[in-house]
């Protein structure tokens, strides 16, 4: 069984940075893949970008390209999520997710239907 737990929301002001966490309990396969979705206040959950274990690689929504990075630390078991420039739009409660690929190689898919493991989300509040 996977568990995964957030950290790093927080409220910011426009133009500020944060960085979020997610530590990954539990066995995650080097073929999984793990990732970030957000959900705004209102609206749907989106995908926001994945990270292929094994390798490293990885994979951006097309409207999350450029302020926010994805990064995985095999050693620390743990995900992180860069995000800077920060618009109040950016506003939602972020969740770790991850999917057992059972071998499966690259690419992954930013697709919530297809994720196994979700964290439980961490808050992040922009401010104009």
């Amino acid at each position: 069984q996977v568990q995964l737990v957030e950290s790093g929301g927080g409220s910011v002001q426009a133009g500020g940075s944060l960085r979020l966490s997610c530590v990954v309990f539990g066995y995650a396969s080097s073929t999984d893949c793990v990732g970030w979705f957000r959900q705004p206040p209102g609206k749907e959950r989106e995908g926001v970008a994945m990270v292929y274990i094994g390798t490293g690689s990885t994979y951006y929504a097309d409207s999350m390209k450029g302020r926010f990075t994805i990064a995985r630390d095999r050693a620390k078991n743990t995900l992180y999520l860069q995000m800077n420039s920060l618009k109040p739009e950016d506003t939602a409660i972020y969740y770790c997710a991850a999917e057992r690929r059972l071998g499966r190689g690259p690419p992954c898919t930013i697709n919530e239907y297809a994720m196994n493991y979700w964290g439980k989300g961490t808050l992040v509040n922009i401010s104009s």
